[in-house]
């Protein structure tokens, strides 16, 4: 299945053999210690910057709606955010996994996403729509 939105990885989600829980790493762009003048020129142009990691949450996918209803819970619980990094940890014999295992792959693609490892995770802006980073 091709992935163009939140919407499609909500049904792409559904249709895996094992149930999924989605794991979610919001971020925010900021510019990185010691930049350069050329760096806070593209930071303030839109095109630059380190992403950090605000928040993060894992979701089951019936605890999920669309995407805006992500975005209104996000705005309840923590700072603003501009790129949601989400992947999907999959369950074993029909078993979903629990939060509390979700805790462990949360902490990787934070830590991922800190050290610009991001390419295995798919992204989205605030709209919804998938966004390649490079």
């Amino acid at each position: 299945m091709n992935i163009s939105n939140y919407a499609d990885l909500l049904n792409a989600a559904r249709q895996q053999p094992e149930p999924q829980r989605l794991l979610f790493v919001f971020t925010q762009p900021e510019l990185p210690e010691g930049y350069t003048e050329a760096q806070k020129r593209d930071f303030h142009a839109g095109t630059g910057g380190v992403l950090t990691p605000q928040m993060c949450v894992d979701k089951a996918l019936d605890e999920l709606g669309d995407f805006s209803a992500l975005v209104e819970e996000s705005r309840q619980m923590g700072p603003d955010w501009k790129i949601v990094f989400v992947a999907s940890l999959p369950g074993r014999a029909g078993v979903m996994p629990s939060t509390g295992e979700a805790q462990e792959p949360l902490k990787t693609m934070v830590n991922s996403i800190q050290n610009g490892a991001v390419s295995k995770y798919l992204a989205f802006d605030h709209a919804g729509d998938l966004i390649r980073i490079s």
